[in-house]
């Protein structure tokens, strides 16, 4: 089958006014989509669009890495540039255009991102209007840029917009023994994908991340994530050891002194819960990703 063009794919949980006003932003793109894969949790999540001409909207299984794969099986072969936006981010309107030039112009690239100008997960949450007039005033005194930064790190907020080429994806898919929220699964796929080309963070590309916390997991499952599928991902291989150790460390403690005086916006006495039954199951050898179903 020919490819052609740009597909994204969006999963989305418990937020159909923001990922109504994503999908909406696409019209505003420099060079729009040829199709976007909208795939819910359950049908409210998706109750303001209705599938039609460029645009897929539906129910998929629950949890991100299985609406992702969702979204590829609905993409087929048919695109040749596979892009995924978090429900919640607010892109350049040159992000389409400017990314399909990059991999045009650089046929070693498998797999990129952009710039987070702002990001909500560390706070209360950026509003989408404010978020709107951050990117449109970037848009409108930021020219194009042909700088590439290779040997980006791991995490950095990756997962919430980030675009492949699909000749490098092969049979790749997000991992499924990563549920729900399924923490980690954007740096699983990049780790998987590297191994057949370069990825980048291109300075032409760029948006905010809003961070809106409904839709999001409880704090015990994110804390007992956090642990797991960590460690479940050292094991695999596909994420570096030393990214892993650090960034387990850095949540621990986290959790453990900001616990004492939580965030309004965070659950960190049950992150740290979460990571308190990780341990254990870790010393019990029963730690899976998976258990935070029965949590």
């Amino acid at each position: 089958m020919r490819q052609n063009g740009i597909a994204i794919i969006i999963s989305t949980r418990g937020r159909p006014d923001i990922v109504n006003a994503l999908v909406g932003q696409f019209a505003e793109q420099s060079m729009r989509p040829e199709h976007v894969f909208v795939v819910a949790s359950k049908a409210d999540d998706i109750s303001g669009l209705k599938s039609q001409g460029n645009l897929t909207a539906q129910v998929g299984r629950t949890g991100s890495s299985l609406q992702r794969n969702d979204g590829l099986d609905l993409a087929g072969s048919q695109f040749s540039y596979i892009v995924f936006f978090d429900d919640d981010f607010v892109p350049s309107r040159f992000w389409l255009e400017r990314m399909r030039d990059i991999f045009e112009s650089n046929p070693d690239i498998a797999g990129l991102t952009g710039t987070v100008l702002a990001d909500g997960t560390t706070t209360a949450g950026i509003p989408l209007e404010a978020a709107q007039t951050m990117v449109r005033q970037r848009d409108a005194k930021s020219a194009d840029s042909d700088v590439l930064h290779d040997g980006i790190g791991y995490g950095a907020n990756m997962g919430c917009n980030m675009a492949f080429r699909y000749a490098a994806l092969g049979g790749i898919r997000f991992d499924e023994h990563l549920p729900l929220y399924a923490w980690l699964e954007d740096a699983d796929f990049r780790g998987q994908v590297e191994r057949h080309g370069r990825i980048v963070r291109a300075d032409a590309l760029w948006g905010v991340h809003l961070g809106h916390k409904q839709g999001r997991g409880r704090g015990i499952t994110l804390g007992y994530s956090q642990i797991a599928n960590a460690l479940y991902l050292a094991g695999k291989g596909t994420v570096p050891v030393p990214y892993i150790a650090a960034l387990v460390a850095k949540n621990l403690v986290s959790n453990t002194v900001r616990s004492l005086r939580p965030d309004p916006f965070v659950d960190r006495r049950g992150r740290l819960r979460g990571n308190i039954i990780a341990l254990a199951d870790l010393l019990r050898g029963r730690l899976a990703p998976e258990r935070i179903l029965e949590l």
